[in-house]
């Protein structure tokens, strides 16, 4: 199935796109570089099975083990110390990418509850775009008896477009449900 989208990216996205923004060349077309899955785990600092329990969602929804981040500096108001472990965060590429992102248009954002879309507005200005999911749930791959807590992330989809029209537009043609008056994002 991603390979299906992969395939409608190259053998129709990128002639649409050329004929939408003039583009002579297809290597301007933007395309999808990778997608970060990314979770803080603020409690890990009293509780270090958290961090497991997220590796271990992370590693279930993407296919991929995450690696663990941890704090840059100390910050003393929430009893950090510099080094603690504070989240956990995967890199996705090439064919993991691809099914990572027909299962999150396809499968886990319409499972959301009052889905009405995501937010069209959620780019960097430089055509990358930040989506926060309230709940790992939505992935089917997850099992509600099995979690510890529900727990949110962020997936960053980073792109080669030089602006968010060009990545909304990308994101759009590959089925990316921008909404109105969207849940999420």
């Amino acid at each position: 199935m991603a390979h299906h989208l992969k395939e409608w990216y190259q053998n129709e996205v990128i002639s649409m796109m050329m004929k939408d923004f003039g583009l002579d060349n297809p290597m301007q077309v933007p395309r999808m570089e990778k997608i970060v899955v990314n979770v803080g785990v603020g409690e890990a600092i009293d509780n270090a099975k958290a961090l497991d329990a997220a590796v271990e969602d992370v590693t279930t929804i993407t296919g991929q083990k995450p690696i663990v981040t941890k704090a840059r500096k100390s910050i003393a108001t929430f009893k950090l110390r510099e080094g603690r472990s504070i989240g956990v965060k995967v890199t996705l590429r090439g064919d993991r990418m691809w099914s990572f992102f027909d299962r999150l248009i396809n499968v886990a954002l319409p499972r959301t509850r009052d889905f009405r879309g995501v937010s069209p507005n959620s780019f960097d200005g430089r055509g990358n775009y930040t989506l926060g999911l309230r709940e790992q749930l939505i992935f089917p791959e997850i099992d509600y008896d099995k979690i510890d807590k529900i727990r949110g992330f962020e997936v960053t989809i980073v792109t080669s477009a030089p602006d968010d029209e060009k990545g909304r537009r990308l994101l759009e043609m590959l089925g990316m449900p921008f909404g109105r008056g969207a849940v999420y994002g």
